[in-house]
């Protein structure tokens, strides 16, 4: 086991261990990790034999470094075989969710068949699990060319605030470590918004010193209230307490070791003067280490209800009208450890979207120890499960057939929406010319690999002139009664020829497919259609990767390169991604029409795809913009997954009158969408639009 905590000046880094056998060090025989930030880092490794030297490269370009701890620990095999077993069930697309004890098993029968050691295959898949790719831009250097506003430039936007209400801090406390709660008070007393009010239960610690230390606050500052509760009752109880404190028109949630910003309250208030319909307001947030620094911050997006339901994002800094709170019943007691979740469950269920505003600030600072969730979301396996209850009663209220299941990760969850029980007619639209070779396995494979039976398959022929392709054409439409040819006989245009095999669907859903799509998980139509189905979802997008198992569409991010990229581009398939959202159904403005299913009726409604202006590119951005003016929720699931040998049948633009076309569709978008395309509120102001990797702008 290498253990390794190293603090660098780069906006990402990794360690590399080489071995020296006597022929010098290769890259063929070295191991790779890359590090965690304000923590120790760990990974297993095999040391071959008859190694002489070993080399330690503590970062991969030029910078300044400190290594805090380096540590190698010989394991037993047992104990290295059940970490291998762990990280791969936790971690690798083809081990998720498969029970440890069966997966050295599954690697050995693995090893028979392919003739292989099965160390060699256990050791190669997991170095699979550990990521390669680069930040542009460390948060440190980040949190440096941050503009701190001055005590002058606080002074006149409070002065300049028409309403100033009282915020109320709720902090429930119990036994803290005394300088951890300290920081906390004096981060609320240092409040530049002076119109607070600090609401304090005191849940029975039983170190005197905690008394002690909030009687000497109580001293300091009028402001500061304390309750002490006789008995313990956990954190739902004393939030309670603390909640019965409270005065103010608002209040705001703190844990008794975090921190806020200094401006945070302020920022909030400003937010509700331009807002004034305002009912729960959130910030972003990031996490301090056992050292004061700041590292991970969430930099979240606008209401994203579909992201609500698989993780609280909303989490910190929280703050909501008083009366809405005491509206709902509170904190509730059997939600402990995910107590917020459940509030803001409830608390949104009675607002409209307008009544909920994002603060795209850092003004909350979650401490990462030992122990904590902040520090891995794993710790405290009662929260993932008080978090399931919330959302599983939740969904309960809305519909009462859909089910809620314990995601990937921790305290993260996959809500199972219902098909109708009369399963809709689904028809697959997919635009084609010669080139049978991609055609024949796209259609051979949605036909064999598509548990969801009720659909239509409509090959829309464009001018193929290939004896072989018009020959599969013809004999996949007579063997199968799904399957239909529809010629068009016009120059290329994709949005036109998607419109035509929609104006020609017998189906109350219409697909989107490309012809070089594959299905990989047989139950990708059912998870797309049960999501199409819901009344509030306009466009719903797929998981895409790339034949090497690369993602190739996770979402379309508006303003990256301009007008719009792909979430996640280039990620390993088995990536986590940005907080996890690889993993979860979130809202988006848009999705690629390369895999989409949107209702018929929304469909016509909206007008179909541009033909005019978009022959070629940026059609489905366009279509799912207007599907959301219209007042639906796009969503992108990653529980339909499919490749895509993205554009091969169509070629690249390379020429100039293909260039001048695409010069011409970008300046549509920007001339018709730019200024929602410039904000896109599932995305965060703070984040890249040259990259499509979630890094810092």
């Amino acid at each position: 086991m290498l253990e390794v905590a190293v603090d660098h000046d780069q906006p990402s880094a990794a360690v590399k261990i080489y071995f020296n056998r006597g022929n010098g060090f290769e890259e063929e025989s070295s191991v790779y990790l890359p590090l965690k930030s304000g923590r120790i880092t760990k990974r297993l490794f095999w040391m071959p034999f008859g190694v002489k030297t070993l080399r330690l490269d503590p970062l991969e370009s030029e910078g300044h470094f400190t290594i805090r701890h380096l540590r190698f620990v010989w394991l037993t095999p047992w104990f290295a075989h059940d970490r291998l077993a762990q990280r791969l069930a936790n971690m690798h697309y083809k081990w998720r969710n498969v029970p440890k004890r069966q997966v050295i098993k599954a690697l050995k029968e693995q090893a028979v068949s392919s003739g292989r050691p099965w160390r060699e295959i256990a050791l190669e898949t997991y170095e699979a699990t550990f990521e390669r790719f680069s930040v542009q831009r460390s948060y440190g250097d980040w949190i440096a060319g941050q503009v701190k506003p001055s005590e002058a430039e606080l002074a006149n936007t409070l002065n300049g605030l028409a309403f100033k209400p009282l915020v109320s801090v709720l902090v429930p406390v119990y036994n803290p470590t005394l300088e951890h709660l300290k920081s906390c008070l004096d981060s609320v007393l240092g409040q530049a918004y002076p119109h607070w009010q600090l609401c304090i239960a005191d849940d029975a610690s039983t170190d005197p010193a905690v008394s002690a230390l909030l009687a000497d606050y109580v001293e300091q500052d009028r402001r500061v209230h304390v309750v002490t509760r006789e008995n313990n009752g956990h954190i739902c109880a004393a939030s309670n307490s603390a909640l019965a404190l409270a005065e103010g028109e608002y209040i705001a949630l703190v844990d008794h070791d975090d921190c806020l910003a200094q401006e945070a309250l302020l920022e909030m208030v400003v937010a509700l003067n331009q807002q004034p319909q305002a009912r729960l307001l959130y910030s972003d947030e990031d996490k301090l280490d056992e050292r004061e620094q700041r590292f991970d911050p969430h930099f979240k997006p606008d209401w994203n209800p579909d992201l609500l339901l698989a993780q609280n994002y909303i989490s910190h800094l929280g703050m909501y009208e008083t009366a809405l709170v005491r509206e709902v019943g509170g904190f509730r007691q059997g939600f402990e450890g995910s107590q917020d979740y459940d509030l803001v469950l409830r608390v949104t269920a009675h607002l409209t979207p307008e009544q909920i505003v994002h603060v795209p600030k850092v003004l909350y600072h979650w401490r990462a120890t030992e122990g904590s969730t902040a520090m891995s979301s794993g710790q405290k396996d009662y929260t993932s499960q008080a978090g399931l209850d919330a959302v599983a009663e939740h969904v309960a209220t809305c519909h009462p057939r859909a089910r809620v299941e314990h995601g990937a990760f921790a305290n993260t969850y996959r809500v199972r929406w219902p098909v109708p029980n009369s399963k809709p007619l689904v028809s697959l639209l997919v635009p084609t010319r010669d080139r049978v070779e991609i055609l024949k396995p796209c259609v051979d494979a949605i036909l064999s690999r598509t548990d969801y039976r009720n659909f239509e398959l409509l090959i829309l022929d464009n001018q193929s002139t290939c004896s072989e392709t018009l020959a599969y054409m013809e004999k996949v439409a007579s063997q199968d009664s799904r399957v239909r040819v529809l010629r068009w006989e016009q120059p290329f245009n994709y949005s036109a020829i998607n419109n035509f095999g929609a104006q020609n669907a017998k189906g109350d859903i219409i697909g989107l497919v490309n012809n070089d799509i594959e299905p990989i998980n047989s139950d990708w139509l059912t998870e797309m259609v049960s999501q199409a189905s819901r009344p509030e979802i306009g466009c719903v997008g797929a998981k895409l990767y790339y034949p090497n198992d690369t993602v190739q569409h996770a979402g379309v991010i508006l303003g990256i390169g301009g007008v719009a990229g792909h979430a996640h581009k280039y990620f390993t398939r088995h990536a986590i991604g940005y907080f996890t959202r690889l993993h979860l159904a979130h809202n988006l403005s848009a999705v690629t029409a390369a895999c989409m299913l949107v209702r018929k009726s929304i469909f016509d409604e909206v007008g179909g795809l541009n033909e005019a202006h978009l022959a070629v590119a940026f059609n489905d951005v366009d279509f799912c913009l207007k599907v959301r003016d219209a007042g639906y929720r796009n969503l992108w699931t990653p529980y339909a997954e499919l490749y895509h040998h993205e554009s091969i049948s169509r070629g690249a633009d390379d020429n100039t009158k293909k260039r001048a076309r695409a010069a011409g569709e970008v300046a549509y978008m920007r001339e018709t969408w730019g200024e929602q395309l410039d904000n896109d509120p599932a995305y965060n102001p703070n984040l890249t639009l040259v990259h499509e990797d979630f890094s810092l702008r």
